[in-house]
Parts: structure tokens; sequence; C-alpha cells
């Protein structure tokens, strides 16, 4: 799809117009994408960071041993060497995201990943206790901790499939 901006023809669907015709750095679109992949980056090194310190490690080994996903972590590694596994993930991820301007195909991997990732987490509304608040009622209440803390990763997951599909589409020459 086109639109008409200052006088130019430049595509709004996120694909590559002709040479000449944008988008360029001013289009509101990548400009979005960009910002919403940064902050994706930002998040995953933040939050991939702080698994190496034993407050994070206590504060998911609730989720990690609940969860039938990943509660096998535990037999083999024990709670602070898990966290500290997943810490490197999350940071080996947001580095193929990170990137996208030179490797589209390495951050659309990373991306893919980061969706696994994140589909996983969301996977802990139904296996942790507490998750929904029984003093407002239960379902479809949730409660702060662990309830609202993971609905948050649906954001996070719709922040990596958008990554995911523009690192795609930069990866075909689109």
């Amino acid at each position: 799809m086109q639109a008409e901006i200052e006088g130019r023809r430049v595509r709004v669907d996120g694909g590559r117009a002709e040479p000449g015709r944008g988008p360029d750095r001013g289009d509101p679109l990548r400009v979005g994408v960009t910002g919403l992949r940064l902050s994706l980056v930002v998040v995953l090194v933040w939050i991939g960071g702080m698994k190496w310190t034993a407050v994070e490690a206590d504060a998911i080994s609730g989720l990690i041993a609940n969860s039938p996903l990943m509660r096998w972590l535990y037999a083999g590694l024990g709670v602070r060497e898990t966290a500290v596994l997943i810490g490197v993930a999350e940071l080996v991820i947001a580095g193929l995201i990170a990137l996208r301007p030179r490797a589209p195909r390495l951050a659309a991997f990373g991306c893919l990943l980061a969706v696994g990732m994140f589909a996983t987490t969301l996977s802990f509304l139904l296996s942790t206790p507490g998750v929904f608040e029984p003093a407002a009622g239960g379902f479809p209440a949730l409660s702060v901790l662990p309830g609202q803390f993971l609905l948050k990763d649906v954001v996070l997951l719709a922040a990596s499939l958008v990554c995911l599909f523009e690192a795609q589409q930069a990866s075909r020459g689109a």
C-alpha cells in the first residue's frame, strides 16, 4: 500500500519501495518498528542480566518448578544455574535481534527464539499456582504476582512477532 507524504509516494505496509521512493529514515512505520526492536533488545538484556542474581533466581523458581516445560532443568542444574542458563539464552537472543541492521536473517532467528521464549513464559499462566486472584473472584482477575507479571509477555510476544516478520522481509530484500 502506498501513501503520499510530503509530495513523495512511499510504501506504508513495511515493504521497501523502489529506489528513491522511500521508505526513508523518516518513515513513521520504520521508526516505530526500529523502536520496538530496540526496546525488545533492552528488555531482554536487562532481564537476562538479572538472571545472574540470587534475587532473580529465587523469584523465578516458582514459575520454573511448576512448569511442565521447564521443571526438568532443576533436576540437572539447580535453581541458580537454571536462572543463569535462561539469562544466557535471553542475552544471546537480544544480541541476535540487535544484529538486524547488518544481518537480518540472524535477527529473524533471534526473533523466532524470542517468540518461543515468550510463548513458554505465557504457558506459566496455566501452570503456576496463584495466577488468578481468589479474593477478586478468581478467573479472570489476575494476581499482581505472578499473574500480571506474566501477562506483560503478551506484548513482548507480539513485539517479537512484528520484529520477526520485519527481519524476514528485510532478509528477502523486499
